[in-house]
Order: structure tokens, then C-alpha cells, then sequence
């Protein structure tokens, strides 16, 4: 640890900024509009914000202590409870007393502006992929730590602490007001239930901003849509040999799946499928009364999207008309209630969304990648949070929480500190450039979306 923080010192020596920093406006995947331009000037070349910026570069080592913290609080899905209540105690103890747990289990604070400005929700989640009983302690092998979740997306909860420590330090008085959360639910069957249920209790939210993952190289403005389905197949059963002509369920089940590998599917938009688990039966003699698969569907149009979904549910009517009628010349004659049946159980329902390159939200964080020297390489669609308020018409926008990883959602996931103080330092830069700083610049939330 004292190697790394002595690295850290060093790199934060090279990378001090000056009194003033201007964007240069170098990359060219985002328009920039020039009244955009113009007001973030004012916000990057603020001395207050350079030195905010320069603060948290060399409050980075402690920032990976406290990611390394909560990396050892395991969180699985459906189960972040005492990752919760740890990182509302962090809340606390930086002053926000009004911090509090909600219904769905997200952890959720405001922090009033001084009015006539937007509100802005920025979070991350606290939920991993990985089960209850996985072992999540950091271990370190020379610069990097490993240990399941220190990316994703304990790194964003990192980077909501460290952004919450530089406004309070430097006293910013914002425009609009600022609702942090630590947010339930995103991977897998969580279905993003603790951001649709932020949406669905604080309508007066203007934009949103998500923190996940690691690497600073694009901003995330589209959100791939999902359907996830259980087919779930019924049927009377029996003994192997003596029950033989009655329908099997998971005949009727191999049948769809059949059916839904062959289906075609577009290339742009991109549109996907995949049967990912399968069960049933009883015993290897007996005919099977039950089966079921689980189904995910994507894509980056929701009209595709729909038109996969009705596909797929017209394989498996259809498959399970084919079964039952298999057995028709059967010595056993079938009832109506000997017949196989297939319902559908929807078990995700992620929405498509996007946020046009030349939303306001979109130029700012250009503009903050630019301020911060960092190349922005493309703008990309991907399933996070930012789903539901883009769906909703809500401007919104994923960035990662800085540093270097990989081998997300394995045992061996992995983080390195390397420039990672500039994850915060780019969060810091979008939230004031969004909400308004006080006696600085305008909140840029507020110029006109240009969808």
C-alpha cells in the first residue's frame, strides 16, 4: 500500500494544474454548441475549480482506500443492505444528516442549490453480479487490486464520495440542487428497480448522470433495451414406459428453443438473443410435467425489440402445438388438460433510450473531457442506469469512475489506480457545469436539449 500511495504522489507532482484551465476543445465526437462553449469557460477557468481539481488528485490515494472498503462489504443482488448502511453512515459523516435509506433500498441525499437551477441526480450502484458467499477481499499483485466488484461499480460509489468531499471542502454553492444516490438493482434480475423507482418518487429530476466502471475513454448516451422472459412449460407428466404418448414439457421446450435459434435477427440496429439457462423434468424415467428457459432479448430499437419478443413468443405457441399434436395417433388419447401449455413471465424489462450528441448534458461532459486532457474516443450505447430516465426523455449519460481494470463480472476483476483521481475530477467538472456554480457560470441543464 505505502508503494502505491508513494506512485500516487508522484503522478499527482506531474499533473498539477495551473490557476486557470481552459478546454481546447480537441475532440471532434461532439458538437459543441458556442454558447455551451462559452459559459464552460467560465467554470474551467475558475481558480476555485482548479484548485478543487488539483485537491482531489491528491486525495486519490485515501479514495482508494475508502473503494477498497467498500469493496470488502459484499452487496449481491437483491441483498445490498449492509453496503447501504455503510455508505449511508459515509453521508452522514460528511454532514448530509438528511441522508436516508428509501423503500426500494437505495441510498438517496439532496443538496439544495440556492434556486432557479435544475436537479441533477448523479449515482452509482450498489449492487454486484456476484452471489451470496463469494469471497470480495482486495487482494494486491504489484499496481493493481483484485477482487470481485472493485470495479463495477464500487469504483462509482468511490466517486460520489470524493465529489460530495470536494463541494463540501471548497464550499461551492451550486445553481440547481444535486440529488446523490446509491442505487439498488442494476445488475441482472435487479432490472434497474432501484433507478425506475427514483424516477418514479422524484418527478422534479431534470437530468442524471451514472457512474460505472473504470476507463475514461467515452461517454455512454444510448441505453440498450432488454426483454427477459421466462417460457414456462406445463404438462401432466408420467412414467417413461408406461405413460409413453403423453406430451413431455421439455419436448415442447427443446422444440422452441429450435425454433428461436433459427430465428434471423438485424445487424443495425443491433438486435440479439439468447437462451441462457434451462431445468425441468423429474427424473431421467419420466416423462417431464414441467420446464422452463429464461430468455434475454436485446437491442437498440424498441420496435425491433418487439418484434423479436412477439417472434419468439409464436416459436414456443407454435412448438407446443407441434408436441401436443405428436402424440395424436397415440394409443393414449389426449385431454384437453393432458396437453402441454407454455406461459410467459417477464423477468426483465430494461427500456431503450437515448441522448442526442448535442444535448447540452453531452457537450458538457466533451467539454470536461477535454479541460481534463483526456482523449474522447466515441460516444456509446451500452445497459446501465441511464436506461430508464432516456427512455423517459430525461437527459442522461453514463461516464466510468476513472483508473484501469478488467475482467468485470469474474472472480478476477481488477482495478488499478492509474490516473484515477481523474474520475472524480471529471464528475466535479460535469455536475458544476450542469447545475451552475454560483457567482461563476450558468447551469448548462438548462439550455435548450436539442433532441
Amino acid at each position: 500500500m505505502v508503494q502505491l500511495i508513494v506512485f500516487f504522489l508522484l503522478l499527482v507532482s506531474q499533473s498539477t494544474y495551473a490557476a486557470a484551465v481552459v478546454p481546447s476543445t480537441r475532440q471532434s465526437v461532439v458538437p459543441i454548441e458556442a454558447v455551451v462553449a462559452t459559459d464552460f469557460m467560465k467554470l474551467a477557468a475558475s481558480p476555485r475549480v482548479a484548485s478543487a481539481l488539483n485537491q482531489l488528485a491528491l486525495d486519490e490515494p485515501e479514495a482508494v482506500r475508502e473503494q477498497i472498503r467498500l469493496t470488502e462489504i459484499p452487496a449481491p443482488p437483491f441483498m445490498e443492505q449492509r453496503r447501504a448502511e455503510y455508505f449511508l453512515q459515509q453521508l452522514r459523516q460528511r454532514g448530509l444528516d438528511q441522508a436516508y435509506i428509501d423503500s426500494e433500498g437505495n441510498v438517496i441525499v439532496s443538496r439544495p442549490g440556492a434556486g432557479g437551477g435544475p436537479t441533477l441526480l448523479i449515482a452509482a450502484h450498489l449492487d454486484t453480479v456476484f452471489p451470496e458467499g463469494v469471497d470480495t477481499t482486495v487482494e494486491q499483485r504489484g499496481d493493481r487490486y483484485y477482487a470481485p466488484g472493485i470495479g463495477d461499480d464500487t469504483r462509482g460509489l468511490t466517486v460520489l464520495l470524493s465529489l460530495i468531499d470536494s463541494l463540501n471542502q471548497n464550499g461551492f454553492e451550486t445553481q440547481g440542487d444535486i440529488i446523490f444516490s446509491a442505487n439498488v438493482g442494476e445488475e441482472g434480475r435487479g432490472d434497474l428497480r432501484g433507478i425506475k423507482a427514483i424516477f418514479r418518487d422524484h418527478p422534479e429530476i431534470d437530468g442524471f448522470v451514472s457512474i460505472d466502471g473504470v476507463r475514461l475513454s467515452s461517454i455512454t448516451t444510448g441505453g440498450t433495451g432488454s426483454r427477459r422472459f421466462e417460457f414456462q412449460f406445463s404438462g401432466p407428466g408420467g412414467h417413461s414406459f408406461s405413460a409413453f404418448g403423453l406430451p413431455s414439457a421439455i419436448h415442447a421446450m427443446g422444440r422452441t428453443i429450435a425454433k428461436i435459434a433459427d430465428l434471423k435477427t438485424q445487424v443495425n440496429p443491433k438486435t440479439t438473443f439468447t437462451v441462457g439457462t434451462v431445468a425441468g423434468g423429474t427424473s431421467v424415467n419420466s416423462i417431464a410435467a414441467d420446464a422452463v428457459f429464461a430468455l434475454d432479448m436485446r437491442s437498440n430499437d424498441k420496435d425491433a425489440l418487439a418484434r423479436l419478443e412477439q417472434a419468439a413468443k409464436a416459436a414456443a405457441v407454435a412448438a407446443v402445438a407441434e408436441e401436443n399434436a405428436r402424440w395424436d395417433n397415440s394409443d393414449i388419447k389426449l385431454e384437453t388438460k393432458s396437453e402441454i401449455k407454455v406461459d410467459f413471465k417477464l423477468i426483465g424489462d430494461r427500456p431503450v433510450g437515448f441522448t442526442p450528441a448535442r444535448s447540452p448534458m453531452v457537450q458538457v461532459a466533451a467539454l470536461a473531457f477535454d479541460t481534463l486532457n483526456i482523449p474522447l474516443e466515441a460516444l456509446r450505447i451500452a445497459s446501465t442506469d441511464s436506461n430508464v430516465p432516456m427512455s423517459l426523455g430525461i437527459p442522461a449519460i453514463t461516464i466510468a469512475g476513472g483508473g484501469n481494470g478488467g475482467g468485470a463480472h469474474s472472480p478476477e476483476e481488477w482495478f488499478s489506480p492509474e490516473n484515477s483521481h481523474q474520475g472524480p475530477q471529471l464528475a466535479l467538472l460535469i455536475v458544476l457545469g450542469l447545475v451552475g456554480l454560483v457567482d461563476v457560470s450558468p447551469p448548462l441543464l438548462l439550455q435548450i436539449d436539442m433532441h
